[in-house]
């Protein structure tokens, strides 16, 4: 078993206070790869005891990280990020097959591996507003959020696929 992503050192080009940040995102993706790829579509999309999907976990993670790391950069939700936010509540199959979900989420933790390169420590502390209630944060709090709310909606993607493969 390899080690956990946080334990082979610091990711390049990372601030050191986002290490950890960079950490569970790298982790999370790692363990969605190690998971949905040998998933039937079936699989993916199955709700066991009425549970969330698979799907519907990888789906609402990979969103709500794209969402919540616009707010860190001090932007509001594109139309299109408010339209993907109301899919999101009756996710179907037509979101992708486990292959494209797989590589959707790849693509997003890439994408916020290379804000949190361009991030400087010094704006860590910046205010930020979350939502159209435009609820208080910051940058660091947002990113960090942002992190374990991923790694959470991962955690159900690998406990859920467990009990559908029944091991």
């Amino acid at each position: 078993m390899a080690q956990p992503v946080w334990l082979r050192g610091p990711l390049e080009g990372v601030p050191p206070l986002l290490q950890p940040v960079a950490h569970a995102l790298a982790q999370s993706n790692e363990d969605v790869q190690g998971v949905l790829p040998r998933l039937s579509e079936d699989q993916v999309w199955r709700r066991p005891g009425g549970a969330a999907s698979i799907g519907f976990h990888a789906t609402h993670a990979l969103g709500s990280l794209d969402r919540l790391f616009t707010y860190a950069r001090g932007e509001s939700l594109s139309e299109a990020q408010l339209e993907a936010l109301s899919l999101e509540k009756s996710v179907d199959r037509t979101a992708g097959s486990a292959t494209e979900l797989a590589t959707n989420f790849a693509t997003g933790i890439e994408r916020a591996l290379r804000q949190l390169r361009a991030t400087r420590e010094s704006d860590l502390l910046v205010p930020r507003e979350v939502g159209r209630g435009k609820l208080p944060s910051t940058v660091i709090g947002l990113l960090f959020h942002a992190a374990e709310h991923t790694a959470s909606h991962v955690a159900q993607i690998v406990t859920t696929a467990k009990i559908i493969q029944g091991s």
